[in-house]
């Protein structure tokens, strides 16, 4: 007679296939209104989609901001709308009184670093607290490589732009190291690459500080490569 209780467990059933990364992309349209002026910050991860979209939905709450502090504030209902104004793959949009959009998205990646999901209670806040990840080494958070494309050809103001998320990172030598490597084997194909190591140029780069490639195209796309933790 078989015992269930006698099987072994799969020791890889809390190790989620794929991670959830919660993306902020601010937009300044007080200070430039061609959008062309962004920033972008990666706010955390979760184990599951629901709990990544559940998060999104209150992220700018859980960054400070109150009901008051927006002009305007939707988010995606569960249900398909067939127009949804604000971009695919965005879960919530803000208009802020002082002239800021604020557009909160997910994007996802392979759980390249097997982590595992976090057990036992949750902190109590709800579903989107679920999917919390178990850090290794002490870890409070992780560290991303952000991918910026800005096809200066489609609009010469820079608001054309696309950030995708290439990785995440425990150790920040390990996302340095994915970095550097993300458009290395393309090299040749591009008419200005540009690099650096995490003090090489310091006070002298001049791109932002958290950018580790900078390359441009033939045909205008310019890409930059950055290391992000979360904002504190």
């Amino acid at each position: 007679m078989s015992d269930s209780s006698m099987l072994p467990m799969d020791i890889n059933s809390d190790i989620p296939e794929d991670l959830f990364h919660i993306l902020l992309t601010v937009v300044d349209l007080k200070g430039d209104t061609s959008g062309g002026t962004r920033s972008h910050f990666v706010l955390g991860t979760r184990g599951t989609l629901r709990a990544a979209k559940a998060y999104s939905t209150i992220a700018l709450r859980r960054l400070g901001f109150h009901d008051d502090d927006f002009a305007q504030f939707d988010v995606r209902p569960s249900v398909e709308l067939e127009q949804w104004p604000h971009g695919e793959g965005v879960i919530a949009y803000g208009c802020a009184v002082s002239g800021e959009e604020f557009l909160v998205s997910i994007d996802t990646t392979p759980n390249i670093e097997s982590l595992r999901l976090k057990s036992g209670p949750h902190t109590g806040y709800g579903a989107e607290d679920e999917g919390m990840l178990c850090l290794p080494d002490g870890a409070q958070f992780l560290h991303y490589v952000v991918q910026t494309t800005i096809d200066y050809n489609s609009d010469r103001s820079g608001s054309a732009q696309t950030v995708e998320i290439e990785g995440a990172y425990v150790h920040r030598a390990s996302a340095w190291t994915a970095a550097h490597q993300c458009l290395s084997g393309e090299r040749e194909n591009f008419v200005e690459y540009d690099s650096r190591d995490d003090v090489e140029f310091f006070g002298e780069w001049p791109f932002d500080e958290d950018v580790v490639v900078h390359a441009v195209a033939e045909t205008g796309q310019n890409y930059l490569i950055a290391v992000k933790a979360p904002p504190r």
